[in-house]
């Protein structure tokens, strides 16, 4: 059975996964509709995506999608170490801007409920990084959003100096150059 453990912004949460280990190895559940149902996803998973970071200190994110393409993630690390980061962009949201950190590895056996209305990214604290997301909503190149990975109003303080990022992610804009001003995402 998995543990959900609420994290400092509303609807996210830290989930500790159960594995069942022998002398074979482990096998440990990634998902089950049931559970997550308990604490509130009623949309179904569409996709499952993977990336592969090859170098420590390399940053993904951090990755939005605008209304009505808002997505739920589920991510989990099953190779190597991440900081995990979400931040909360939710129109009138109390915690509007703010961020939490998650270490996430594939030996902690865990992973992220990341809520519609969050930006989310990682880095890499190994090399050779692989990662899964489980998503409810297709992807629409549309409806996509970014913020700058070092945004000074959201201050992420990421344990490692930026080794590596996207030409896409090194050019999301600060929240004060938006115009009009960033305001959240409003949602449904």
């Amino acid at each position: 059975m998995m543990q959900f453990s609420p994290l400092s912004l509303p609807g996210a949460y830290h989930i500790t996964l159960d594995p069942r280990q022998d002398h074979r190895g482990c096998f440990v559940r990634l998902f089950c509709q049931k559970e997550f149902e308990e604490i509130g996803l009623k949309k179904p998973i569409v996709n499952v995506n993977f990336s592969h970071t090859a170098r420590r200190g390399a940053i993904r994110g951090l990755h939005f999608q605008y209304p009505p393409d808002a997505e739920v993630k589920i991510a989990i690390c099953v190779k190597g170490r991440v900081f995990d980061v979400l931040v909360d962009i939710r129109k009138g949201s109390p915690t509007f801007l703010q961020w939490v950190g998650v270490e996430l590895s594939e030996k902690k056996h865990e992973a992220l409920y990341i809520p519609e209305g969050f930006a989310h990214g990682f880095q890499a604290l190994s090399d050779d990084v692989e990662f899964l997301y489980f998503n409810t909503a297709f992807y629409a190149p549309q409806n996509e959003g970014g913020l700058h990975f070092a945004d000074p109003k959201i201050g992420i303080q990421f344990p490692l100096e930026c080794s590596d990022i996207s030409p896409k992610d090194a050019a999301h804009p600060l929240i004060s150059d938006r115009v009009p001003a960033f305001e959240g995402v409003e949602l449904q």
